[in-house]
């Protein structure tokens, strides 16, 4: 029975982790068929869908996938989406975006306001959290492109504003408008980035610790698995100890390069 049990536990975190890649999967096709339905069906030439067609390779998507979803795009009959942002407070007063690609915006934003006040949190009005975070182009590289001075000239070199290294990456950040140019200079001296995006970055940090760690985990994992979202921010600062503890019975550990980053 105990090998039956381990058995049956594995293909449980397996099937979690289908679920979860299929989902991503999801999320990154639509995107490319955005891009490549709002322009040409070309990335050399669509500058969005290059980076979209970037991160889906970032991510192992199949090549077949992201032929397909460009060619959905590029046929003209696919869906419609509107791209939406969300805006509202977690638990601690954590401050939050989501943004996402939807084809029925009364849908998403009823059932993103249902998410949030289910899970210890309320949304609100457009603008209520956006003036506290910058909008920025972020390029990532994984750690094994060099060291954090040679990254670090590059970046300099390339006019991106800031640079941020761990053990597992290097994550550069620069201005919305010069994002494409200094992508483009980095891909020159450094190659191709592990992902490109624009995101909202915080610009201080709410500290938030016991119970309301494991409560906003949980309001993180149900926003991410709604369909209609793309990306969730927050200004959120959480303790080593804090992320290890019971405190977060989902087992999630969010990236904490910056507050604001993009969880997930």
């Amino acid at each position: 029975m105990a090998g039956h049990s381990k058995f049956k536990n594995i293909m449980h975190r397996k099937g979690r982790a289908d679920a979860v890649r299929s989902k991503l999967f999801s999320k990154l096709s639509r995107e490319i068929t955005v891009a490549a339905k709002s322009g040409l069906p070309d990335p050399t030439m669509n500058a969005r869908l290059r980076l979209a067609v970037a991160n889906a390779k970032a991510e192992s998507m199949p090549k077949d996938n992201i032929d397909r979803a460009i060619k959905k795009g590029a046929g003209g009959d696919a869906e419609s989406y509107d791209e939406v942002r969300y805006e509202g407070f977690g638990p601690g007063g954590v401050a939050l975006i989501v943004e996402g690609l939807t084809d029925n915006r009364n849908r998403a934003a009823a059932n993103i306001r249902s998410t949030f006040s289910k899970n210890g949190g309320n949304m609100g009005a457009t603008g209520s959290v956006a003036f506290m975070f910058d909008r920025l182009g972020q390029i990532v590289y994984p750690a094994k492109v060099g060291s954090e001075d040679k990254v670090m000239e590059a970046a300099i070199e390339a006019g991106a504003e800031d640079v941020e290294s761990d053990e597992e990456t290097h994550t550069i950040f620069t201005g919305y408008e010069s994002f494409a140019e200094v992508a483009a200079a980095l891909e020159a001296s450094l190659g191709e980035a592990k992902s490109t995006k624009i995101i909202w970055r915080a610009k201080g940090g709410t500290p938030i610790s016991g119970d309301s760690v494991g409560t906003l985990m949980k309001l993180l994992d149900a926003l991410e698995d709604d369909d209609d979202v793309q990306s969730v921010y927050g200004d959120y600062e959480i303790s080593d100890e804090d992320l290890g503890s019971s405190a977060n019975p989902a087992g999630r550990r969010p990236r904490r390069i910056h507050p604001g980053q993009e969880t997930g």
